[in-house]
């Protein structure tokens, strides 16, 4: 009887440790997925901000062939293929994002942003008719901006950039993107004042302060902006006004200007002293 009994608890016993080791063995097996989910996910982010775009897309080329299910690669490769300047496979790669039963409205926002890139106006107009209205982002309205540009609908253009600008902490580039639009009109002083504001939220924006610089030639004002700039910025932005003076008729103080830039530039400026050399031989002429 006591055989039997000790049997029985051998039995109970190996059956208990049987189970305690299925149990250990599925959380072990549930801790390395996470630990390689939690890999994968940090690989993703290391691809799609620091390294190589063009490594970015060869990696998540491979990942999305190897798993097509898994809609984080393909959303990878599409925009690793912005950031590798590679719009127009952008485009193929955002459609299938756009097409997977897991898309969502930011997907298609950054379609109609490759679509843009590309210069399909009309197409990434229709994709962001496609995004409820109750989706508002800043790249959204930022793009819905650009689009209302393209179609010259000014006021439709300003509501979207105000909007926009509203939205992020960093507007510079949005308030640069709407000075342009505003110079484009001939508005120029709304221009200007855009760009100035778009250079107080980043003072190593050039595009904005080369833009301003063409903002105040439109109106022949030929003095530099106080503003922050380094000696090669002073250079570049004393020949654009240069230009702005000469294309404007200006030609003795374009010329003067274009002088000033070669000078001022702390090495040899080979745009501008083609520019005054041009300019010589044509007065010449």
């Amino acid at each position: 009887m006591r055989h039997r009994f000790f049997i029985l608890a051998c039995l109970t016993s190996a059956i208990a440790l049987s189970g305690c080791g299925k149990g250990r063995d599925a959380d072990v097996d549930r801790a390395v997925q996470d630990v390689i989910a939690s890999d994968e996910s940090n690989l993703n982010e290391i691809m799609l901000s620091v390294a190589n775009p063009n490594e970015a897309v060869s990696y998540f080329k491979r990942a999305s062939i190897e798993q097509p299910e898994k809609i984080e690669f393909q959303r990878g490769l599409a925009a690793s293929l912005i950031r590798a300047k590679r719009p127009t496979e952008a485009v193929i790669a955002w459609g299938k994002v756009v097409a997977h039963k897991d898309a969502t409205n930011a997907d298609r926002v950054n379609l109609a942003d490759a679509q843009i890139r590309t210069g399909d106006w009309d197409k990434a107009e229709k994709t962001l008719d496609d995004v409820p209205p109750t989706f508002e982002t800043f790249k959204r309205y930022r793009l819905e901006a650009m689009v209302a540009d393209s179609n010259q609908e000014w006021k439709k253009a300003d509501s979207f950039y105000e909007t926009a600008v509203g939205l992020t902490t960093r507007p510079a580039t949005v308030l640069n993107n709407w000075g342009y639009s505003k110079l484009t009109r001939g508005d120029l002083k709304g221009a200007e004042q855009l760009f100035i504001e778009a250079i107080t939220y980043d003072k190593n924006l050039f595009t904005a302060k080369n833009n301003l610089v063409l903002a105040r030639g439109a109106r022949r004002n030929y003095q530099l902006p106080v503003i922050e700039m380094t000696q090669i910025e002073r250079a570049q932005l004393l020949h654009t006004i240069a230009l702005s003076a000469i294309k404007q008729g200006d030609v003795a103080t374009g010329k003067g200007l274009l002088e000033e830039a070669i000078d001022t530039h702390p090495q040899h400026f080979e745009a501008a002293t083609r520019s005054l050399r041009a300019l010589e031989t044509k007065v010449a002429l």
